[in-house]
């Protein structure tokens, strides 16, 4: 007895598989998100970073890490090279000296300042090339599966 899936079953998955639709359209847009942000030297991903970190008051990691559905590791890992760069800090929190918060420095707000046009810009364009399809639909379906 063979134990391969048939061909016909590949091609169901990938003309209906939601999960593999979301990701190619994911690495796409992040595609093309990194290419507009390259002038001010973030990725899409640190750009999402960056700016889930302005706020009035510096965030929890674990409050950003749920934010941007990352495990603390991960999120951990992509903050390093922006601290390195001077544009995010840990700070302890003072109301428990065992959590760090984080904070975007004055050099990370002015480079959040300077993208934000590009991301602007990047997604009225995505928007346009939607057509007919609703955007804020299908942004409010895609969080009803985040």
């Amino acid at each position: 007895m063979s134990n391969a899936v048939p061909l016909e079953v590949t091609h169901h998955v990938r003309d209906h598989c939601l999960c593999l639709a979301t990701q190619r359209a994911a690495r796409s847009l992040a595609r093309r998100f990194d290419v507009a942000l390259r002038p001010v030297g973030i990725t899409s991903g640190q750009f999402s970073l960056l700016m889930s970190l302005n706020r009035p008051d510096p965030p929890p990691i674990g409050s950003v890490a749920t934010l941007l559905a990352m495990d603390r590791t991960t999120l951990t890992a992509n903050l390093k090279p922006l601290e390195r760069r001077g544009l995010v800090v840990l700070k302890v929190d003072p109301a428990d000296r065992r959590s760090r918060l984080l904070a975007l420095t004055a050099e990370g707000r002015t480079l959040l300042a300077a993208a934000v046009p590009i991301w602007r810009d990047t997604h009225a364009a995505v928007d346009a090339e939607l057509g007919t399809i609703d955007g804020k639909g299908l942004r409010t379906a895609l969080g009803a599966l985040a």
